[in-house]
């Protein structure tokens, strides 16, 4: 049996390994006592997703149930548009794209491909201001890419120091609550 990795947490593994173990620990928590306003707002929009009433269209299809057995990995989908052939990941805002968003992508897009699906386009959609940021489809160096990360992913020893970045803490959703820092992050 596989223990797949949740694609969700390969951002968070860039941001910070440890707050994956805060996610873990405080979820079923009081969400108004462990969530900062991101989480909130992102929860919030993301309902249509998760209730799968994004759309009614019949070739849309959104909040699949995904998985990879080559890479080990499972998650959701946002928005797979059948027409287009169009693999979208919604966020409320970006103000920049991060690596670790990228390989949540291409790890969707991993997924679907080997489930069957035909993905020629990639995108990240902003629904604060309606705009969508094209991704390129992955070639076989951004796969091993991908690979290697999810094998560092795996080999991860907890135990080991984690190395904090103020700037990430302070924006860090779980940084009030982190054992790590003394910081107070700026959603407060």
């Amino acid at each position: 049996m596989y223990d797949y990795i949740a694609i969700s947490t390969l951002n968070d593994f860039i941001f910070c390994p440890y707050s994956i173990y805060l996610h873990n620990v405080y979820m079923g928590g009081e969400e108004e006592l462990v969530h900062a306003v991101p989480q909130t707002r992102g929860k919030a929009v993301h309902g249509t997703i998760d209730n799968k009433t994004y759309s009614s269209m019949k070739d849309e299809i959104s909040g699949l149930s995904v998985f990879c057995n080559e890479l080990g990995i499972a998650g959701k989908i946002d928005i797979y548009k059948g027409k287009e052939k169009l693999l979208i990941e919604r966020k409320y805002q970006l103000k920049a794209i991060y690596q670790g968003q990228i390989y949540q992508l291409w790890a969707q897009y991993f997924c679907m491909i080997e489930m069957g699906y035909e993905v020629d386009e990639l995108a990240f959609y902003a629904i604060a201001n309606n705009k969508k940021f094209p991704v390129t489809i992955p070639d076989s160096e951004c796969k091993k890419e991908l690979v290697n990360f999810i094998e560092e992913f795996k080999a991860f020893d907890p135990e080991t120091n984690i190395i904090l970045n103020m700037n990430k803490c302070t924006h860090c959703i779980y940084c009030n609550l982190c054992d790590k820092t003394e910081v107070t992050n700026v959603y407060t």
